[in-house]
């Protein structure tokens, strides 16, 4: 046999015609079912195909590679030491660094039942234990328990609808009999963002009662002062027409 060549069985070599007579014989023998002629026709076709593309396989292949693409530098950076050193000056000291620690945790702190510590927490020490004045360390920066954290993204978005709900009716409590500060603004303003439409009943009254409380303390405003009346009026403006209180709403000047 020469190699390359297709393997073929005797009754394949006799041609076709001796391949459909011996499959007549083999249907009249017997008497048990076999496949439709035709049928049995093409399988031994399809095999003797596969048989001959198999043999005209190589027996080794070689991928084509471009020896070009190998010779360029990579590079591979791996950095296996710590931070690189603070240039001298830069470095916090230690007192600073744990000061940091302490105001992160207690930003982990507050439960969602604990009034107390959320007013604190918004709010900070200052104002809600009005205090006039906190002593200023400059060597451990903002100590954010004594002026209270800002609404950051990276709290408010751990906030789920309970919490934040929880949180409005403590600040709204606290602002029914407090004045009106920069920061417990910037918090309201934060958890109405947080609401979601539709509300809630709880949220519904909580968020009514903030506007009839901002229009209350904007009456009462003696110096006109620009900054907290805008403040108030955004308030007002939010809770009545993007909340749909339209009665609650001013009229246009």
């Amino acid at each position: 046999m020469v190699r390359g060549e297709p393997v073929t069985s005797p009754l394949e070599r006799r041609g076709p015609g001796a391949a459909r007579a011996a499959l007549r014989v083999a249907a009249r023998q017997g008497g048990r079912a076999v496949l439709p002629f035709r049928r049995q026709i093409r399988v031994l076709h399809t095999c003797r195909r596969g048989r001959i593309e198999a043999a005209r396989c190589p027996d080794v292949v070689v991928a084509k590679i471009d020896p070009r693409k190998l010779k360029k530098k990579q590079t591979v950076n791996i950095s296996i030491s710590g931070c690189q050193p603070a240039p001298e000056g830069y470095s916090p000291t230690l007192r600073w660094q744990q000061q940091q620690v302490a105001n992160f945790s207690a930003v982990r702190q507050p439960k969602s039942e604990d009034e107390e510590g959320w007013k604190k927490f918004c709010l900070g020490e200052r104002i809600h234990s009005e205090i006039d004045a906190l002593p200023n360390d400059e060597n451990i920066g903002i100590d954010y328990m004594k002026v209270g954290f800002p609404p950051l993204l990276s709290i408010v978005s751990r906030m789920n609808q309970a919490t934040v709900t929880s949180v409005l009716e403590y600040l709204i409590s606290w602002f029914g009999e407090k004045k009106f500060t920069p920061e417990l603004g910037r918090w309201l303003y934060a958890l109405l963002a947080c609401l979601e439409k539709p509300l809630l009943p709880e949220a519904h009254s909580l968020i009514r009662q903030l506007a009839r409380r901002c229009s209350e303390v904007r009456v009462m405003e003696e110096n006109k002062n620009e900054e907290q009346i805008s403040a108030l009026n955004l308030i007002i403006c939010l809770v009545s027409r993007y909340f749909d209180q339209r009665d609650l709403a001013d009229e246009p000047s």
